[in-house]
């Protein structure tokens, strides 16, 4: 269930991260390195006058009191010098032979690493590159431990987010509204290491679908228990069109409430559409619930003050209305319902929607609710639709909560919905 979104969000969560492990996998060839002090450090160049100043090192350099010796191993020297940087060193201590002595001395340079550690001795003194793991110990060579999310770095996959999200019959208001809430949690983020992108992304996902789910829920067994009280049978209403699995989702939530203790009846006042008594009254005796109906054509309103009454009489715990289907268009159909509205005054108007058809049931949700007003959303065949674009989208556009998702043929296959669950279908393993 829901694999469709699963997909595109997990992608996401890998998009970004290669982002930036990209950029984190870069030698320092690739990537511009700098210092502490932050002047750039010249790794290719220093490794070859490395290499120079150890060949330089490793032999002594002679200075001859024969004009001819002194000045090929001047020129030797000055030669090795140019590549090493160590030519001021050179030039002060040939200048100090010359005047000292005219007898063969033999100066041995001391070892580089001693050199080094004096700061400041020479003159051109380069420093060396430490290796790289002594480097990312001290926070040079790793360019993530001061690397910040901008909203350059994530626009564009948050974008083919958005455009897989809408092909997904995600609603554009929510699609806009994870985008955007995204983006605010990513922008400024400062990582060290990808994992932490991978995390902060998949946590901003997961904030941004909890709150698109986070709309007041009704808890229809406190109401049970409430109206129980008062003496009175809880009044739930089932609107919606043709084909979306109304009238065999009231069998199921009737099955739900006898399993929990409760004792439910049907109205049949569906009086427009030939067969729909008959097959609300098939599903009701196959589950042993009561029905009130009267004959086709009858007044819908009156069928369902009838059950109401009935239920009064025989302390019967709920009442479950049916209704015609019709579109969301059709004004007098509408007005029809309204009556049973003001006849019975339910507790709760109840949306059935196919959730296979998307945007579609988004939409004939809101008309519903600017008609007659929903206060709570039932989707069928859930488990049938891989996209779950309008388990997502529904209740926020309408802001009313999702009560049952259908997840079978069968009476018992009806689940309370919970947003947590849902995130976790989408965000588990």
């Amino acid at each position: 269930m829901f694999e469709s979104l699963k997909k595109k969000f997990t992608g996401t969560v890998g998009k970004i991260s290669d982002k930036f492990s990209d950029e984190e996998g870069k030698t320092p060839e690739e990537t511009e390195e700098v210092k502490m002090d932050g002047s750039k450090i010249e790794t290719s160049e220093s490794s070859s006058v490395d290499k120079a100043v150890t060949e330089s090192m490793e032999k002594p350099v002679k200075y001859d009191s024969e004009v001819e010796e002194a000045e090929e191993t001047s020129t030797s020297a000055e030669e090795i010098s140019k590549k090493s940087g160590f030519m001021g060193f050179l030039r002060g201590k040939k200048k100090e032979d010359q005047e000292g002595s005219t007898q063969d001395i033999e100066v041995k340079q001391p070892e580089v690493s001693q050199q080094l550690e004096v700061e400041g001795s020479l003159e051109g003194q380069v420093e060396p590159v430490p290796e790289t793991e002594e480097l990312e110990k001290e926070g040079i060579l790793s360019f993530v431990t001061k690397k910040t999310i901008s909203e350059k770095d994530i626009d564009d996959i948050l974008f083919e987010l958005e455009m897989s999200l809408l092909e997904g019959d995600v609603a554009m208001e929510v699609a806009e509204k994870i985008i955007n809430s995204v983006k605010e949690d990513l922008v400024g983020r400062k990582i060290k290491r990808r994992s932490d992108v991978a995390d902060f992304t998949r946590e901003a996902l997961k904030k941004a679908i909890s709150e698109i789910l986070d709309v007041d829920n009704k808890d229809i067994t406190e109401m049970l228990d409430e109206s129980r009280k008062n003496g009175e049978p809880l009044k739930l209403m089932f609107v919606g069109i043709n084909g979306t699995g109304k009238t065999t989702t009231i069998a199921k939530v009737a099955t739900y409430f006898i399993e929990k203790g409760y004792e439910p009846v049907i109205a049949a006042s569906d009086t427009f559409r030939a067969g729909a008594i008959e097959q609300i009254t098939h599903h009701a005796d196959k589950i042993g619930v009561k029905i009130i109906k009267h004959q086709k054509g009858a007044d819908p309103a009156a069928v369902a003050y009838d059950a109401v009454a009935h239920a009064k009489a025989k302390g019967k715990d709920m009442v479950l209305i049916d209704t015609a289907g019709r579109m969301q268009t059709n004004i007098n159909l509408m007005d029809e319902m309204k009556k049973i509205k003001r006849v019975v005054s339910p507790e709760l108007i109840i949306y059935v929607g196919d959730a296979l058809t998307g945007n579609d049931a988004v939409e004939q949700a809101r008309k519903f609710d600017e008609a007659v007003g929903v206060d709570g959303i039932i989707l069928t065949k859930a488990d049938a639709d891989a996209r779950g674009g309008a388990a997502l989208s529904i209740g926020y556009i309408i802001q009313k909560p999702i009560l049952f998702l259908g997840v079978g043929q069968a009476y018992e296959d009806i689940m309370e919905f919970k947003p947590e669950w849902m995130v976790d279908q989408i965000f588990g393993e």
